[in-house]
């Protein structure tokens, strides 16, 4: 059975060199003489350093996750309540990821791009899911009307990710919100809603 402080040691241990160093010139030696423990034995857990990087993004960024799954499971509250819940989640974890002590202010401008980028991959992957879930379900109860539930899920998740995380696309509230306004006038259209219906979603 895998020892989990062990895996824990190693996932710290990229954490700390990542304080310090690029990824790119970060080695599995380093991470292993860092973590106090042998060579071999970041390779019983991990396939690779970008395995490494991976589940580190995912600890670092599991609990907003996990809450906006756990939510999206509800099928007592109305398909797009949910939607704006998955919604919140990605502004909660862009937030976490911005957070000052989150990324180390001197790590490169290239180096928190790449980090960013692995970030939204897993944001993305993980929350597509749910969104196509409650899309789907949405459709099942005749209140949305949409020929690509996965597609629009990821079509949502897309914007918001890059919009409200608000790094790889820098902008002013002003343009976010008219962003915003342009993904929910979309929504009603394609999902044959009301116009107006959905501006509840303006609260994030």
């Amino acid at each position: 059975m895998p020892d989990i402080s062990k895996y824990d040691q190693i996932l710290d241990a990229l954490q700390t060199l990542l304080e310090n160093e690029n990824m790119q010139t970060i080695t599995v030696s380093q991470i292993a003489q860092t973590a106090g423990i042998g060579k071999g034995s970041i390779y019983y857990y991990f396939s690779s350093k970008e395995a490494v990087l991976e589940a580190l993004i995912e600890r670092n960024y599991k609990k907003p996750l996990e809450t906006a799954k756990d939510l999206a499971k509800r099928t007592d509250i109305p398909p797009f309540t949910r939607m704006a819940m998955i919604m919140q989640a990605c502004r909660n974890s862009s937030a976490e990821y911005l957070r000052e002590d989150s990324v180390p202010s001197f790590i490169g401008a290239q180096e928190q791009s790449y980090l960013h980028q692995k970030y939204l991959n897993y944001l993305i992957c993980e929350l597509k899911p749910e969104l196509t879930a409650i899309i789907e379900q949405g459709i099942e109860i005749g209140e949305i009307h949409f020929e690509y539930p996965a597609a629009l899920a990821e079509i949502v998740l897309i914007v918001l990710t890059v919009k409200l995380g608000n790094s790889l696309l820098p902008s002013t509230a002003a343009n976010i919100e008219e962003t915003m306004r342009a993904l929910i006038s979309l929504l009603e259209k394609g999902t044959e809603n009301p116009q107006g219906s959905l501006n509840f979603l303006l609260s994030l």
